[in-house]
C-alpha cells in the first residue's frame, strides 16, 4: 500500500470540491483520474503530494515525485540548475539525456527565456530523474510533441512502481492505467478497468443509481400517504418508520451533469477558401520550413504534425495573417473568416468577470438557434450566472480555456485554426468539441499531438520533416515517422563517438563473450518470429486478434533494436582489445 485517503473534505469557500471521498493506491496501482474540469482533478492530486492531510496516511518512507499542472522555478537558474537543484541524486549523464530527450537540447539556457511549453518539459524531466515509489503526474502531454509522447507512454508502461495522474490523453488510459477514479460532484468513483472498460463500467453506475433512485421515489410517495394519514408515533414501530422516512427524505435527488453545448455560428462560406502558394518561413538564418503549396478545400479537416519547434504555429500565424516574416501568397476568399484559438490562453485580466470577457466580443450572435446573447452563450459553456460574474482568476486552467474557445467562436468563424486545443480541457468537453468539429460548416485547421483528438477529426495531415511539409491523406497513424533524419544522423554519430571511445579502454568480460557468441542466433530467432507475424497478420480479418499480433510485433521489433545496438556494442569493445 503506498497511502489511503479516508474521509477527506475540501472546499474553496461555499463551493465543495470533493466531499469524504475514500481511495487506497497498492504499490503498483497506475490509477489516472478524470471528471470535468473544476471536479478536483488537480487538487487532489496536489494534496496527495503535498503530504500534511490528517486524512491521508502513507506507507512508511514514501518516496513521491509530482508533476504539477503549472511549475515555479528560479528564473535566475539555467536549466542544467534547476535539474540538478531539483533532482540532486541523478547523475551528470542521466540529466542530460533526459533534457534532450524532452527537447531541452542547451542546459545553460536561463529559465527567463523558456516559454511556457519549454517549463512544462523541464518540469517532467526532473519529475522522471527522481527517484519514487509514487510518480504522480497532472496532464503530462501537455507541449509533448509526438514522438515525446510515445517515449513517455512506453516508459510509463514499462516502469513497475505507483503511478496516479491527470489525463486528457485517451489513448494513455487505455494503454497503461489499470485504474480509473472519477471524481463526480465531490465523490469518487474506482473503476478496475482501461479506458473503454471504464465507459461501459460508468453506464452501468449511472443507469444503477438512477433506478435506485427510481425506487426510492416510489418507496417516499406510498410512505407519505401514509404520514398524511396521520398515523401517531405511539409505538415504537411507528417511530422508527417515521425516522426511516425523514431519512430517506433527506437524501438529494441525483442531478444530471449539465453538458456544454456548442453552437452551430459558423457563416456561410464561399467557394473561393484560403490559398498558400509557395510560403516558406524563415528564423534568422534558419529555414524553418521551405516553400509550400496548398488550396483548401470548403470543409477541409488538416491536422499539423510535426516535432516541437518545426514551424508548426508559425504556418499557423502564417496562414492567420498574424506574421509577416515569410515568404509567398497567402489569399482568402471574399468570405473567409477566421477564428485562432492559440495555444496558450491569450493574456487575461485576472480580475475582469467571465460575462465582461465575453461581451468584449459580443453580446449577441446569430446562431441556427436564434439570436443567443452573451448570457445565453456562457451558460452553454457551463457558466452558470452565478459563474458569469466571477473573476476569470478564481476558474480552473481548463475553465480558462474553455472560456476563451466560446470567446474565439462569438466572433462567428467559418475557418477555425485550433493551436494545441485539447490542452487542459476534460473528456467529456473533448468529446462534444470533437462531435462540433465533425458538423463544422467550414474548414479546421488544428495542431494537435493529441493522436485520438487527430484520429477523429482530420481526415488530412500537413506533416513536418527535415523542413519540408508534406501533405498525406488520412488521420493520425503511429507509422508517421516526423523525425529530422539528418538531426538524428548527427545525434546517433556522436553518441558513436563518444561510446567507442570509452570501449577502447576495457575488454570483454567471460559473461559478454558468451553473449556475443549467442546473439548471431538470438538476432535471426527475433527476425524469424516477426516475419511469422507478418505472415499471420497478411491471412486475417479479425480487428481485435490483428491489434493483439500489432502489439506482439512492436514489442519484438523493440527487443531486435535492443540486441542489435547490444551486439554492435560488444563488437566495439572486442575490436578495441
Amino acid at each position: 500500500m503506498l497511502f489511503t485517503i479516508t474521509d477527506l473534505h475540501y472546499a474553496i469557500g461555499d463551493k465543495v470540491i470533493l466531499d469524504g471521498i475514500n481511495m487506497t493506491m497498492e504499490d503498483k496501482d497506475k490509477i489516472a483520474l478524470v471528471g470535468l474540469n473544476g471536479a478536483g482533478k488537480s487538487t487532489l492530486l496536489k494534496l496527495i503530494a503535498k503530504g500534511d492531510n490528517p486524512a491521508i496516511s502513507y506507507r512508511k518512507d514514501l518516496q513521491i515525485s509530482y508533476l504539477p499542472q503549472y511549475s515555479d522555478f528560479d528564473e535566475a537558474l539555467t536549466v542544467y540548475a534547476q535539474a540538478t537543484k531539483m533532482a540532486p541524486k541523478a547523475q551528470d549523464y542521466e540529466i542530460k539525456a533526459t533534457l534532450t530527450r524532452f527537447g531541452l537540447d542547451d542546459p545553460d539556457q536561463k529559465i527567463s527565456v523558456l516559454s511556457g511549453g519549454q517549463k512544462k518539459r523541464l518540469a517532467l524531466s526532473i519529475a522522471l530523474l527522481k527517484e519514487c515509489d509514487l510518480l504522480i503526474l497532472d496532464e503530462p502531454t501537455n507541449h509533448l510533441d509526438t514522438p515525446m509522447i510515445e517515449y513517455l507512454e512506453k516508459y510509463l508502461i514499462k516502469r513497475n512502481k505507483g503511478l496516479l495522474m491527470v489525463t486528457h490523453d485517451r489513448y494513455f488510459l487505455e494503454r497503461i492505467t489499470n485504474k480509473i477514479d472519477e471524481i463526480d460532484r465531490g465523490s469518487l468513483y474506482e473503476y478496475v478497468a482501461n479506458y473503454s472498460q471504464f465507459l461501459e463500467m460508468k453506464a452501468e453506475r449511472e443507469a444503477q443509481a438512477l433506478a435506485a433512485q427510481h425506487k426510492r421515489k416510489q418507496f417516499l410517495k406510498k410512505e407519505l400517504e401514509w404520514v398524511r394519514a396521520g398515523v401517531q408515533a405511539r409505538s415504537t414501530k411507528s417511530k422508527d418508520r417515521l425516522q426511516r422516512f425523514e431519512k430517506l427524505s433527506a437524501i438529494s435527488d441525483i442531478k444530471e451533469n449539465e453538458n456544454l453545448t456548442m453552437i452551430d455560428v459558423a457563416s456561410r462560406i464561399g467557394k473561393k477558401t484560403m490559398i498558400l502558394d509557395q510560403v516558406s518561413a524563415y528564423y534568422g538564418d534558419n529555414v524553418l520550413f521551405a516553400p509550400f503549396s496548398y488550396t483548401f478545400k470548403r470543409f477541409d479537416r488538416i491536422g499539423i504534425l510535426g516535432k516541437n519547434g518545426c514551424g508548426k504555429s508559425t504556418l499557423m500565424n502564417i496562414i492567420a495573417k498574424e506574421n509577416p516574416n515569410y515568404t509567398g501568397t497567402v489569399t482568402y476568399g471574399d468570405t473567409i473568416k477566421i477564428g485562432y484559438f492559440k495555444q496558450g490562453v491569450e493574456a487575461m485580466d485576472m480580475s475582469m468577470r467571465v460575462i465582461d470577457y465575453i461581451k468584449e466580443t459580443s453580446d449577441a450572435l446569430i446562431t441556427s438557434d436564434g439570436v443567443l446573447t452573451a448570457t445565453n452563450m456562457c451558460e452553454r459553456f457551463l457558466f452558470d450566472k452565478g459563474m458569469q460574474y466571477t473573476a476569470i482568476g478564481r476558474l480552473s486552467g481548463g475553465e480558462r480555456r474553455r472560456l476563451y474557445l466560446l470567446k474565439v467562436l462569438m466572433e462567428g468563424p467559418n475557418v477555425l485554426l485550433l493551436d494545441e486545443p485539447t490542452n487542459d480541457l476534460d473528456i467529456e468537453t473533448l468529446t462534444i468539441l470533437e462531435d462540433y468539429l465533425d458538423c463544422f460548416a467550414g474548414i479546421v485547421v488544428t495542431v494537435s499531438h493529441d493522436r485520438y483528438f487527430l484520429d477523429k477529426i482530420v481526415d488530412g495531415l500537413f506533416v513536418f520533416k527535415d523542413k519540408q511539409i508534406t501533405y498525406v491523406n488520412g488521420g493520425y497513424s503511429a507509422a508517421i515517422d516526423i523525425s529530422d533524419t539528418q538531426k538524428e544522423k548527427a545525434s546517433n554519430y556522436e553518441a558513436y563517438k563518444k561510446q567507442k571511445q570509452a570501449h577502447k579502454t576495457r575488454k570483454l568480460t567471460w559473461n559478454e563473450k558468451k553473449e556475443l557468441e549467442g546473439m548471431d542466433d538470438l538476432l535471426l530467432s527475433l527476425e524469424a518470429r516477426i516475419k511469422a507475424i507478418d505472415e499471420e497478420m497478411g491471412s486475417l480479418d479479425d480487428f481485435k486478434k490483428m491489434d493483439e499480433l500489432a502489439q506482439k510485433r512492436a514489442a519484438l521489433e523493440q527487443e531486435l533494436d535492443e540486441k542489435n545496438e547490444r551486439y554492435l556494442e560488444l563488437m566495439e569493445i572486442e575490436e578495441g582489445q
